[in-house]
């Protein structure tokens, strides 16, 4: 190595982010030109008034939406984030101290995880895990401490659930420790789509308010949970407010994901250390975008409670296309876990490995191979689960492949002639 490469080589701290599986498989499909569920956007168009309100703010005679707004959050966006989520936890959130938006989720958990742990601190983090948790914390210094969600044992011809993915409670109360500063909790889940259950929250509340440990609660999906399950934030439990930092989406809520707004709510004392890193960052966010989803926030404040609600109506639009993918991957003979929210799927692919060559890839894991093998000679791009595992868990993954829902059903349709032909 010269001494130019050398001196200026990654950094040990970045060293954990270098393999990212977005930038190989988005690759793939530029490459290969698949039918592509694995990347987790819609292919159709968000709400009409969303997109509509955009194009207005483009036009506004106000020159101002066009410049740098408040560093923490626009205010008219604050404002209506603070109505809203006001009324969800049941206490009054101060629009100026208590939210800060952020550039898309990603920084708000980064913001979240840089600002809080320090060298050493230990972080618990909930596999299958959000790819981007396990890099930020070494970078900030911290030790990740992983526990998987498992599917527990059921009747040979019962189809799973993702509440039939648990914590083992033993298992998690041994992570805790004097050094445990966070726990990651990813509600509802991806990529299982689980909806922690009442019990499920209040273990992991009370293990923190015994450890004195901060949940840092990622809830992009809030909005999309098929019935019966509820949505419960953990900050509304008893003693939770003052140990949760909050997470949201813009891109999630409106489906726009390429906006990259996102938000973070909780007390003060936790939301400024979050305001010091966004300030020596990012600083402020994009101003026209901010005001278009706070636009966005006051409509559907005002119909919160009915059904035409977006944030209702997104769920009864989406269980369609989760009920058929369910069907289909059954019916070529995969083994899908029904997801209780979020629009992604996991299914075993292992019943149908028999008909598969796949020694013509090389990835360590299973699910690699399998996806890279589907993408090539069948034109369907998914995701390999074990992506969202540390190197000690990614075998309880390589069984499985992920696939987004959340597509127009003419391409639901596609990837089901696709199977099904590969089938017979």
């Amino acid at each position: 190595m010269s001494t130019i490469d050398e001196k200026f080589k990654l950094p040990s701290r970045l060293t954990p982010t270098q393999k990212n599986v977005w930038i190989e498989y988005v690759q793939l499909a530029e490459d290969y030109k698949p039918l592509n569920l694995g990347l987790g956007f819609p292919d159709y168009a968000p709400p009409n008034y969303v997109t509509q309100t955009l194009a207005q703010i483009a036009k506004s005679g106000d020159c101002l939406l066009h410049q740098y707004t408040r560093d923490y959050g626009h205010p008219r966006l604050v404002s209506a984030l603070s109505q809203l989520y006001s009324r969800l936890v049941k206490r009054p959130i101060n629009p100026q101290t208590e939210i800060l938006t952020t550039v898309g989720a990603f920084e708000a958990l980064f913001s979240t995880i840089i600002g809080h742990v320090d060298q050493g601190d230990e972080v618990i983090i909930i596999e299958p895990f959000f790819e981007c948790y396990e890099p930020m914390v070494k970078m900030a210094g911290g030790v990740p401490k992983f526990i998987p969600l498992r599917l527990k044992d059921l009747p040979p011809n019962q189809v799973p659930t993702s509440g039939d993915w648990i914590l083992d409670k033993d298992e998690l109360e041994g992570l805790f420790t004097p050094k445990t500063k966070l726990l990651v909790l990813n509600n509802p889940h991806d990529p299982l789509g689980k909806v922690f259950k009442l019990e499920e929250l209040q273990h992991i509340a009370d293990l923190c308010k015994k450890w004195n440990v901060l949940c840092v609660s990622d809830e992009v999906y809030e909005w999309i949970v098929y019935k019966p399950n509820k949505h419960i934030r953990i900050a509304t439990l008893p003693g939770m407010w003052d140990r949760t930092i909050t997470i949201g989406s813009a891109g999630k809520t409106f489906s726009v994901t390429g906006w990259k707004l996102g938000w973070a709510y909780g007390p003060s004392n936790l939301l400024y250390n979050l305001q010091m890193v966004h300030q020596n960052s990012v600083y402020t966010g994009n101003t026209p975008i901010q005001e278009v989803v706070a636009i966005g926030l006051e409509k559907e404040l005002e119909c919160l409670d009915r059904d035409h609600c977006y944030f209702n109506s997104i769920s009864s639009e989406l269980v369609v296309k989760r009920d058929f993918m369910v069907k289909v991957l059954s019916e070529v003979g995969m083994k899908p876990t029904v997801p209780e929210g979020g629009y992604f799927m996991v299914a075993d692919w292992t019943p149908l490995e028999s008909q598969i060559d796949l020694s013509s890839e090389k990835d360590k894991w299973k699910d690699y191979r399998f996806t890279k093998w589907m993408t090539k000679n069948l034109g369907l791009q998914g995701i390999p689960p074990s992506a969202f595992y540390t190197e000690r868990d990614k075998s309880l993954a390589e069984n499985f492949v992920r696939y987004c829902f959340f597509k127009k059903h003419d391409n639901l349709e596609e990837a089901a002639r696709i199977l099904k032909k590969w089938k017979s």
